[in-house]
């Protein structure tokens, strides 16, 4: 309905028209649906503290983007109608207005200013992991790798990109002795406690990969020989949520996809004794196989065929 208007105001003032143009870009956008800007323009949230605070801060900028942008365009739009050179064929030499610069400069320092303020007031929350609110202490580990909750407690999880798949192993020491431990794991699809607030350790084991679950925070790259961190803090459970590797890794990258299925503590539990009795049957299993082959000759107890 706005852009036909539009069309018709052109048809029938002529370029005069175009003075009009960022006002009605303006109530276009701000008459769109939030569910369309959503798909659109805005970050994924909602899964986590940090990916709430990610979104918002970016939608305080782009808003105010949007608004700059309008009145920038407005007023370069009115300026090349209103001194165009039919009206005025010879140019006015005309010294700056010094009020006007010192408003303009005055404006883009408060703007400035503004954005800085919210940044520092946002950061904390992006940075800083909460407490977990839910008393699953058996599934928590306390540690001193960042980031860390205040109280310590904190579900540790690894997460290594592989190509073409992540691998999750769950526990403290994941990093370290996981397979001394028999710590559990799974692929492609993380398993969480809702409500806990999980530390990430992100590495990768061959090139470089990027872990992002938009809707649970800002993505993190995996890069060979370093370690990185982050954290995420899934506030509702019987929640899937879909992510994708973010680098180029290889060409495979397209179908390696990340889920996080958040599921409730107890469930967690649950889930997690079970994965390591499957875990643990598969091992009989490869040792059982493995000591049969030895018994027939096809492989020696060093593993050479």
């Amino acid at each position: 309905m706005i852009l036909r208007s539009l069309q018709r105001a052109l048809r029938r003032t002529g370029l005069k028209s175009l003075a009009f143009i960022p006002l009605v870009l303006g109530l276009t956008f701000l008459t769109t649906p939030s569910s369309a800007l959503a798909a659109c323009c805005t970050l994924k949230s909602g899964g986590s503290p940090n990916a709430t605070s990610i979104a918002s801060l970016y939608n305080i900028i782009f808003y105010i983007a949007i608004i700059v942008f309008l009145v920038v365009t407005g007023f370069i739009v009115y300026s090349v109608w209103a001194f165009r050179a039919s009206k005025h064929p010879v140019a006015a030499q005309i010294h700056g207005n010094t009020k006007l610069e010192l408003g303009l400069t005055a404006g883009a320092a408060g703007i400035l200013v503004i954005l800085a303020t919210v940044t520092f007031i946002k950061l904390p929350g992006i940075i800083n992991p909460p407490d977990s609110n839910a008393s699953t202490a058996s599934v928590l580990s306390a540690s001193l790798t960042a980031p860390n909750p205040p109280n310590g407690n904190k579900l540790t999880i690894c997460v290594t990109g592989r190509q073409f798949i992540w691998r999750y192993t769950y526990g403290a020491g994941c990093n370290k002795s996981a397979w001394a431990d028999k710590l559990p794991y799974s692929y492609q699809e993380m398993v969480v406690p809702a409500g806990e607030t999980v530390d990430l350790i992100i590495q990768s084991s061959d090139v470089i990969h990027s872990w992002w679950v938009p809707a649970l925070g800002g993505k993190v790259d995996a890069v060979p020989g370093f370690t990185t961190y982050t954290w995420f803090q899934a506030e509702h459970a019987n929640e899937l949520y879909h992510g994708q590797c973010a680098q180029l890794c290889g060409r495979q990258h397209a179908f390696m996809t990340a889920l996080v299925k958040v599921v409730t503590p107890q469930q967690y539990k649950s889930w997690l004794k079970q994965q390591g009795t499957l875990i643990n049957e598969q091992n009989d299993q490869v040792t059982e196989l493995r000591q049969e082959l030895i018994k027939q000759g096809y492989l020696t107890s060093s593993g050479v065929f």
